[in-house]
């Protein structure tokens, strides 16, 4: 589905069904150089099972147009423009990563118009390397490679990966280079700048008064769970999920342990 939010054209998939605002509406938001394909499995069953879905692509991200926004509040104001633009007056938000990022600060702003939080490979702060912000910026393969191999268990590796002839790794690494190689901008250290700076977490996670629910990877290198250790003290009555042998890639290495959880805390 396209959709103009704020003069440009946004794309959001909608789990294979024509978005249906009427339904209650979960809003599924990628993380640093993704776009909505990382959701491909859990959008595809919510929108099959009663929820108006939308899997948002970021400006400058996979189908939509702009530039990368250069904050996470300038992404959160973003968002709320996208919902208006659906007709969406209540929602739903799930996180990955940077998304998370966004999610929370989005119930900052308009705490009366989300329902639910749910912060997938989160942490506050999300600090990211000095060295990691430099290969963002002048290397991004390197960058690329980095991020690639940190964000993965050893599930992924051929040949243990569980799908014969899928490469769990090499699909996250392709999709990274398809983000870098359609648009010029610095896509990458734009992300990670915006994750890095954005200071507002703690303040915007004592304000949270919506379910929220934790959904973290036991073996996570990027956002390791003691880094929640801030988002779980703020958010009152929290409930916290950790997957068993999985990284920051939660949707990729444990797809259905993800759509499980995300499900069954969205249909209470």
């Amino acid at each position: 589905m396209l959709l103009n939010v704020q003069g440009q054209e946004a794309y959001c998939y909608t789990g294979g069904k024509p978005f249906n605002p009427e339904l209650p509406t979960v809003v599924f938001i990628h993380g640093a150089q993704n776009d909505h394909s990382v959701w491909i499995l859990q959008t595809r069953y919510f929108a099959h099972h009663g929820f108006g879905v939308l899997a948002v692509d970021l400006p400058g991200h996979g189908r939509s147009k702009g530039a990368p926004l250069p904050s996470v509040e300038a992404m959160s104001d973003w968002l709320l423009a996208l919902l208006d633009a659906a007709g969406v007056q209540k929602a739903s938000l799930v996180g990955h990563s940077m998304g998370s990022l966004i999610a929370l600060e989005s119930a900052f702003r308009a705490p009366e118009r989300i329902s639910r939080l749910a912060l997938v490979g989160t942490a506050y702060p999300m600090r990211v390397s000095d060295a990691l912000l430099d290969a963002s910026k002048n290397q991004e393969q390197v960058a690329i490679d980095m991020v690639n191999i940190w964000s993965h268990t050893s599930i992924a590796q051929k040949p243990s990966c569980p799908g014969p002839g899928f490469y769990v790794m090499n699909g996250s690494q392709r999709l990274m280079q398809h983000i870098a190689r359609k648009n010029p901008a610095q896509v990458f250290y734009t992300d990670f700048s915006a994750c890095n700076a954005y200071a507002n977490g703690e303040a915007a996670a004592h304000s949270v008064a919506c379910p929220t629910l934790l959904l973290l990877g036991k073996r996570d290198m990027m956002t390791p769970p003691k880094a929640t250790a801030t988002l779980t003290k703020a958010i009152a009555g929290c409930q916290v999920v950790q997957i068993d042998n999985c990284g920051h890639s939660l949707m990729a290495e444990q797809p259905d342990a993800v759509l499980d959880a995300l499900y069954d805390f969205m249909r209470r």
